[in-house]
């Protein structure tokens, strides 16, 4: 009986997820190009901050002086005490741009403490913006591994000036070019817009905030409004933490699915999207142990228990069980769909999401680990601990 319980209790979860939690499985928000167009096109900075991105850091530089945008836009790279030659590649590219879109590189100082690296060099990055266009109206932050489509900034701008928006944001398309990164990322994905409903987020009404830090457009004004990027200088996710301060501050916030903004950055197997996850799981609890036992707990009967229902039925011979295990993985499954669709992946792989939920379970459990080992999360040569950014 405690089976079917529980079965029956991953069933009524996945029924209240599919018509109670704002529709986030939709995925249905994304940037249309069919906006109305402002009259002028205000000045953009965008801010790059990089640190050993040296495979990458061409591409994105030249997509973003390829943006069809009216308006002046500058592009300030902000080299964060790179060992590869992120820095020098940066600036053959801003060497090699014609026209009007001037790329500037500057390097961060040395790390300061109580300061995550990104945040770091971001700070540096809008100081250096406002010295060199004072007059713009947008800063846009986007990561050096990230690509974009021509006409990307300008549907940026045009959402935010045709409704109001203090802060646009995409979550750009992750790359998904092999096994395990079709096993987890459009589930990272997936669980992203569980936490944080896209369409709640967009609600000035909600109090539900957050962003995609690979693709932020800002009004300078909000920022400052909202105490800056030193006021979230020790977050580690930086990004929601950011979506958060500016919506606090009174400014409406937009968060959505990214088409045509992709990452080009490869992970390496299982052991790099682990090492990712694994970085900020924990931080994400905000180091709680009771949300850990809680988060664990809930995954594994929103998750796990249905296919052990299913497939286990010749075992502990319980039909009511196994029928209400397959009504709430078929139920888990069909609000899976549309972010496979959007992955273009085949909705078969939705069976697998009970396998992907177990690796994630996994990583979050040796982030905690790391945690209380004293160890933190590790990223590109440097480790943080708590909340707190070290070098």
């Amino acid at each position: 009986m405690m089976l079917t319980a529980l079965a029956g209790l991953a069933l009524a979860t996945w029924a209240y997820l599919l018509v109670g939690r704002s529709g986030f499985w939709r995925a249905d928000q994304r940037l249309d190009d069919g906006l109305a167009e402002p009259e002028s096109w205000p000045g953009v900075v965008a801010v790059v901050p990089a640190r050993n991105e040296a495979a990458s850091i061409a591409a994105c530089l030249k997509t973003l002086a390829a943006q069809d945008y009216p308006g002046r836009l500058d592009v300030i790279l902000v080299n964060d005490a790179s060992t590869d030659d992120t820095a020098g590649i940066a600036r053959r590219v801003a060497g090699e741009t014609a026209g009007d879109r001037s790329i500037a590189v500057l390097d961060a100082p040395p790390l300061a403490a109580g300061w995550a690296g990104k945040l770091w060099a971001l700070d540096h990055g809008v100081a250096e913006a406002a010295r060199r266009a004072p007059d713009a109206a947008y800063l846009w932050f986007t990561d050096a591994d990230i690509v974009h489509q021509p006409s990307v900034l300008r549907a940026l701008v045009a959402k935010a000036r045709g409704e109001g928006r203090a802060l646009v944001s995409l979550m750009v398309r992750l790359n998904v070019s092999h096994l395990w990164e079709a096993l987890l990322v459009p589930a990272f994905v997936f669980f992203f817009q569980m936490l944080y409903p896209f369409p709640a987020v967009n609600d000035p009404r909600r109090r539900v905030a957050a962003a995609a830090g690979g693709c932020v457009l800002v009004a300078p004004a909000a920022l400052a409004k909202a105490g800056g990027i030193s006021a979230i200088r020790d977050a580690l996710i930086d990004d929601c933490a950011l979506a958060a301060s500016v919506k606090r501050a009174g400014g409406d916030i937009w968060l959505g699915l990214g088409e045509r903004s992709t990452s080009i950055r490869p992970y390496a197997g299982l052991a790099g999207l682990w090492a990712m996850v694994k970085r900020s799981a924990f931080t994400q609890l905000n180091h709680s142990t009771l949300l850990l036992i809680g988060t664990v707990v809930a995954m594994v009967a929103s998750y796990l228990v249905p296919p052990f229902a299913v497939l286990a039925w010749p075992w502990h011979g319980q039909g009511t069980a196994a029928v209400l295990g397959g009504l709430a993985w078929g139920a888990m499954m069909l609000a899976y769909a549309p972010t496979l669709t959007y992955y273009r992946r085949p909705i078969i792989e939705a069976a697998a999401l009970p396998l992907t939920a177990a690796l994630y379970i996994s990583m979050t459990m040796h982030s905690a680990l790391d945690h209380w080992r004293g160890r933190g999360g590790r990223w590109k040569g440097r480790t943080y601990t708590s909340t707190s950014a070290e070098s």
